[in-house]
């Protein structure tokens, strides 16, 4: 049986629909529906082509960003400029789902305020900066995906995400990683790919690597937003007596 990460423990719809809009660069109340949509339906793609399983509400979303995309094409019937303007049907659930998260995250600040968030004194520049995460800035999946589309079309342009899991074993990767990260603590997302690896191998790394983010064991983050992105293990210290 195929390998499928389930995306609803991850992210929902609303989280990639902020995504995109942050990405773009534009303003929530003037989305340019087409070109989400259709960035919004290429993420999907990706998703099925990684076995990365989509949830129902993500195909909703998607037949929602159609059918508003349809309504923008159609003219103004009664003539008067009045009409509501149809991307209003995914603004204001944005906006309540915005509230709801910036709420749940100051909640989770007060949580862990004056809390440590790693045991042991780092030793080198990137455990350095992962003694900051508290400050960074924390990475969802979809950020996930973008680095590493970046780094498929670097090493292997214009080539479909046509693989065969049974090339390689996730529980091996994950036990590789583990071990890398065991003995580094933390390190940049690009050098779970080195070079020599094939598209295979690429593929089931990046899974392994969401099923470890998945069981707590690794946290992902960037000291800034054009910094590369950093693993840092959370392969506790519980685990050891």
């Amino acid at each position: 049986m195929a390998y499928e990460v389930k995306l609803e423990i991850f992210e929902g719809p609303m989280d990639l629909l902020l995504h995109l809009i942050r990405k773009n660069e534009v303003d929530i109340f003037d989305i340019p529906i087409a070109t989400i949509t259709d960035q919004y339906l290429a993420y999907l793609e990706m998703m099925k082509a990684l076995n990365i399983d989509v949830a129902g509400d993500f195909l909703l979303m998607a037949s929602t960003l159609m059918h508003i995309k349809s309504r923008m094409l159609l003219p103004d019937t009664d003539g008067d400029g009045e009409e509501e303007d149809p991307r209003l049907e995914i603004t204001r659930p944005l906006l309540e789902y915005m509230r709801i998260k910036e709420l749940a995250h100051d909640l989770s600040e007060r949580e862990i305020l004056g809390r440590d968030v790693f045991s042991r004194v780092p030793s080198d520049e990137l455990s350095a900066l992962a003694q900051g995460e508290q400050g960074s800035i924390q990475v969802n999946i979809f950020q996930l995906i973008d680095a590493f589309q970046r780094i498929i079309d670097q090493r292997l342009p214009d080539t479909q995400l046509r693989f065969r899991l049974e090339e390689w074993s996730i529980n091996e990767k994950i036990e590789q990683i583990t071990t890398i990260l065991r003995e580094k603590h933390t390190l940049y997302f690009q050098e779970l790919f080195p070079k020599s690896m094939g598209l295979s191998e690429l593929v089931v790394t990046f899974l392994a690597l969401l099923e470890l983010v998945h069981q707590g064991l690794l946290k992902v983050f960037q000291p800034d937003p054009k910094s590369d992105i950093l693993l840092n293990a959370a392969l506790d210290d519980r685990r050891t007596p």
